[in-house]
């Protein structure tokens, strides 16, 4: 006689020896065994489900300051996914744009500026731990109009090329943030 209709589970404790669970009365598992059971079937929902790749752009904002060159950094808010790193500014190509033209609308929304955006100097394709991958395009922008104003940011700032280790950066940057520190990209 079965405890369950066929396709379903349920879980029960064996009543002289807690730590003891059957499945649908198919012998006894332990705490450990149910637990690694449901990690492996976890793992293999998350590796069957792709994560999308996301597109993304970012300015390297130059000017020449008294020390050299600087670029213009900002620093997410603390209720943003990965808070309180440093990045350049950016963001998401939407569908039917191209990289310039994405990097010029989010300029706008996040600065309030209109940029020139000049030649790309780096494309990075970077794997989180969480799954998740971005492909950014980075590109330099030494021209705009309007004043910069912080509309989404919790800090932003000129930094020189040199001091850009300094700061906690998203994982994505690193690469590019040591280039541009020892001045091997621009």
């Amino acid at each position: 006689m079965r405890c369950c209709p066929p396709g379903s589970t349920k879980l029960t404790h064996h009543p002289h020896h807690p730590e003891k669970t059957s499945f649908c009365g198919r012998g006894s598992l332990n705490c450990s065994q149910v637990k690694d059971t449901i990690r492996k079937l976890d793992e293999r929902v998350d590796s069957a489900v792709p994560r999308p790749l996301r597109l993304v752009v970012a300015a390297l904002i130059l000017r020449e300051g008294a020390g050299g060159t600087e670029v213009f950094i900002c620093q997410r808010k603390a209720d943003q996914p990965m808070s309180l790193k440093w990045e350049f500014p950016g963001g998401k190509i939407e569908p039917g744009e191209g990289p310039e033209e994405a990097l010029m609308r989010e300029l706008n929304e996040e600065l309030g500026i209109s940029a020139i955006i000049g030649r790309r100097v780096a494309q990075i394709r970077h794997k989180y731990r969480n799954g998740g991958a971005v492909d950014l395009q980075f590109f330099i922008v030494k021209e705009f109009h309007g004043p910069l104003e912080n509309r989404i940011f919790n800090d932003m700032r000129w930094a020189p090329l040199s001091t850009l280790p300094e700061y906690d950066f998203l994982a994505a940057d690193l690469g590019l943030i040591r280039d541009l520190s020892e001045g091997k990209l621009l």
